[in-house]
């Protein structure tokens, strides 16, 4: 199996050192995926921009947690699993959604369920999705804005999640704290 070198703000210069001490200032810490993708300073500066797009999206925050946890589930990502759970608990995701979707049970919550499914059917579709399933998105109350935002989720955690399956990060202390 190939290595990867954990990067920090410590054994690297220029361009990446001032991108990694960004991301280290913003979340207080350095979470390891960055670490590990910092092998490629491009693939951190797409993984934050797909993030930053994120962000404007018309899905509320606490169902985009779900979403990008419901992905890291299905493509089996270990680290993101922790960190969706962490951050999604901070950004005002329902826990027992997050705490369900985790442990493979009911989610009760309509709408992180609606999302949450719609996001692993889009996956197993590769985006084909069978009209029921998006009819059962749209009457939970998203709409057709969300299912292409949705599909900028699947995007940016197979980015991340396929990234993390071959640099193998651990979870950060301060993520597993937080879940």
């Amino acid at each position: 199996m190939t290595t990867f070198t954990a990067h920090t703000v410590e054994n690297t210069t220029g361009d990446t050192k001032d991108l990694l001490s960004s991301i280290q200032q913003g979340y207080g810490f350095l979470p390891n995926l960055f670490s590990y993708m910092a092998e490629a300073p491009t693939t951190v500066q797409a993984y934050l921009a797909l993030n930053d797009l994120l962000a404007k999206t018309s899905i509320p925050i606490p169902q985009l947690q779900v979403a990008l946890l419901a992905a890291s589930i299905e493509n089996d990502c270990n680290f993101c699993k922790v960190a969706h759970r962490a951050i999604g608990k901070k950004m005002g995701a329902n826990p027992a959604s997050l705490d369900a979707l985790n442990n493979g049970e009911f989610v009760v919550d309509a709408k992180d369920r609606a999302i949450a499914e719609f996001t692993v059917a889009v996956m197993k579709n590769k985006g084909r999705v069978p009209d029921e399933d998006v009819q059962t998105f749209l009457s939970a109350g998203y709409n057709r804005q969300q299912i292409l935002e949705v599909i900028l989720v699947v995007t940016i955690k197979t980015l991340s999640n396929y990234s993390n399956h071959f640099t193998q990060p651990e979870p950060n202390p301060e993520l597993l704290a937080m879940v």
